[in-house]
C-alpha cells in the first residue's frame, strides 16, 4: 500500500471512524486532531490555539489578503502581523506536506487541496443521511436530540466556510474528490471496503 488518503466529511457521517479503520487496516499513520499537535510542534504556536481555530476562518483575513495588508517579509517568512487564523492554516499546510512523505490517512484541514499535486493521494468525501447522522452524534456527544440537527448544520457550515475560504473549491462537491461515499447507505465497514477497493484499483493502474 503506497497511498495517502485524505478524508473530508460531514459531521456525524463517521468519516473519522472510517479513516481510523483504513489506517488500522493498512498499518499506516492516522492524523485528525493529531495533526494539530504536530503543527504546534513545528510552528511554535501553542496547541490550544490550533484547537480553538480548528477548521474555522475569519472573513477579515480574505479582505486583508486582497488589499495586500499582510505581505510576506523580505526574506520570505510569514509576516508576524498576519492574522492568527491564517498563520495557523499555513502551519497546518506545511505540517500536512511533511506528514505526507509516506502512506497515511489525514482527516479534514483541506488536506486534499494541500496535496492535490501528489500523484499518490486519493481524496475521499464521506456524507450521510441526516437521520443517521443525528443518531450518531446524540449517542457520542452530550447534545440534546432536538438541538442535534441545528448543531450538525452549523458544524458543516463552519467546515464548508473554512474549506471554501482557503481552497476556492466547493466543499463536498463530487467533482473535487476521487470518491464520495454515503456511510448511511453502506455502513462504516462497507465504506472502508469501498474505499479500499478503489485504492486497490488506483494503485494497480498507477503501477501500470
Amino acid at each position: 500500500m503506497n497511498t495517502i488518503i485524505t478524508i473530508g466529511r460531514e459531521f456525524g457521517s463517521g468519516g473519522r471512524e472510517i479513516g481510523s479503520k483504513l489506517a488500522e487496516k493498512y498499518g499506516i499513520p492516522f492524523y485528525d486532531k493529531e495533526l494539530l499537535e504536530e503543527a504546534a510542534k513545528h510552528s511554535g504556536i501553542c496547541e490550544e490555539l490550533f484547537v480553538k481555530h480548528d477548521e474555522s476562518c475569519s472573513n477579515s483575513f480574505l479582505y486583508s489578503l486582497v488589499m495586500g495588508t499582510y505581505p510576506m517579509t523580505p526574506d520570505g517568512r510569514i509576516n508576524p502581523e498576519m492574522p492568527l487564523n491564517h498563520r495557523i492554516f499555513l502551519a497546518q499546510f506545511e505540517t500536512i506536506k511533511k506528514l505526507a512523505t509516506g502512506p497515511c490517512v489525514i482527516v479534514g484541514r483541506c488536506a486534499d487541496y494541500v496535496l492535490q499535486d501528489n500523484p499518490k493521494m486519493i481524496s475521499v468525501f464521506v456524507t450521510g443521511d441526516m437521520v443517521e447522522k443525528k443518531r450518531r452524534i446524540t449517542e457520542r456527544y452530550d447534545i440534546e436530540k432536538h438541538k442535534a440537527v441545528d448543531f450538525i448544520k452549523k458544524t458543516d457550515k463552519r467546515r464548508a466556510n473554512y474549506y471554501e475560504y482557503y481552497t476556492d473549491r466547493k466543499w463536498g462537491a463530487a467533482t473535487n474528490y476521487d470518491i464520495t461515499v454515503n456511510s448511511s447507505k453502506v455502513g462504516i465497514d462497507g465504506a472502508v471496503e469501498m474505499i479500499s477497493a478503489y485504492i486497490g484499483l488506483a494503485e494497480k493502474l498507477r503501477e501500470g
